[in-house]
């Protein structure tokens, strides 16, 4: 049987689902599907496919995913590796598969990927929530991110599609359905208007969750459908970053501490159970003490339980990669003082 690990985010696990399904004939067979949201993250999957090949010394290894799209030269000039696949190229691996002795790397301009696959998952390995794949690509540019350019651009899955694939999930046993995308709420023509057609098409849906939410993109009829749908989960995660508003601008984010303040108060009002998690970066170019202050003080005044907390990782080939740095000894204390406070 294939053997696939993954890295990162859930789109990432999704597609993981995928490679599972299609690969099922073979054996010996490694796939590492990589994340490159930090260089950490990418240090961790190199670190794991040296591991991998020692366990298996005999096996093939393909390695694809967010890492494989940007540093493939790099991967591939690791003797462990058989294959490097690009993100384009993954969701044809059982193509590329015949070609790991013909071909080192097959890695395509993923700026001309103009669609995001129409495989249909019959399940998930293990897990008792499914992922489902609604959207990929980002067309903004935040100055620390190097998603976009691993990613490519904003498209998204059909919603005939998308309602197609949760079926199929929920008649395979699973009851919560999370759906998730590189830039969720950017799902064209309208995120809003995805949820409520999967609510009415599936009204027996026992449980909808969400990945990572961009506050900037929640309104109004956002929370409307909070409160018309009780099969909406409680849970929301934030891709928030920062609680300064000076940081945020110089990040390239395109929502306030104030918003993300103002949508958490109106969440509580149709829901005052919800819970809400938070993505934080700490130590970012040009985030002072004061600016720090700003937003150990966001967790409170938003009400925020859960927090994912990094300290800030230069990405080569973004704007923020080349502004004078904090020293990392102050990144890292920062993101633990915030990380306490989140256990507090």
């Amino acid at each position: 049987m294939v053997r696939v690990i993954t890295f990162g985010c859930r789109i990432n696990a999704y597609e993981s689902e995928v490679i599972k399904e299609k690969l099922r004939a073979y054996d010996n067979l490694i796939v590492v599907n990589t994340c490159a949201v930090t260089g950490e993250a990418e240090r961790q999957c190199r670190q794991t496919i040296r591991k991998l090949k020692r366990e298996q010394p005999t096996a093939d290894i393909i390695v694809t995913g967010c890492s494989a799209q940007i540093n493939a030269d790099k991967l591939a000039q690791m003797p462990e590796v058989s294959l490097v696949l690009g993100n384009k190229e993954k969701r044809e691996i059982e193509k590329y598969v015949t070609q790991i002795y013909q071909n080192k790397q097959c890695v395509s301009d993923i700026f001309q990927d103009d669609d995001c696959g129409d495989y249909i998952i019959t399940g998930f390995e293990s897990r008792q929530k499914a992922f489902v794949q609604v959207q990929q690509g980002c067309d903004h540019r935040c100055t620390y991110c190097i998603v976009p350019y691993a990613r490519g651009k904003n498209r998204s899955v059909p919603k005939e599609q998308v309602v197609k694939q949760i079926q199929k999930l929920l008649s395979a046993g699973f009851d919560e359905i999370c759906l998730t995308g590189i830039d969720l709420c950017s799902y064209k023509p309208s995120f809003c208007g995805l949820v409520r057609y999967i609510l009415e098409q599936i009204p027996a849906l026992p449980r909808l969750n969400f990945g990572s939410l961009d506050p900037a993109m929640l309104d109004d009829e956002f929370v409307q459908i909070l409160a018309d749908y009780s099969n909406v989960g409680s849970f929301f995660h934030f891709s928030i970053q920062s609680g300064d508003n000076q940081v945020l601008k110089k990040m390239g984010r395109r929502h306030s501490r104030e918003k993300v303040i103002d949508i958490c108060r109106k969440i509580r009002a149709v829901r005052p159970n919800a819970k809400f998690g938070a993505d934080f970066i700490c130590g970012f170019p040009s985030e002072n003490e004061s600016a720090f202050e700003n937003t150990c003080k966001l967790v409170s005044e938003a009400g925020l339980n859960k927090l994912h907390v990094f300290p800030y990782s230069e990405r080569k080939g973004t704007p923020a990669a080349e502004w004078p740095q904090l020293p990392m000894e102050e990144r890292r204390r920062r993101a633990s003082v915030l990380r306490n406070l989140s256990e507090e």
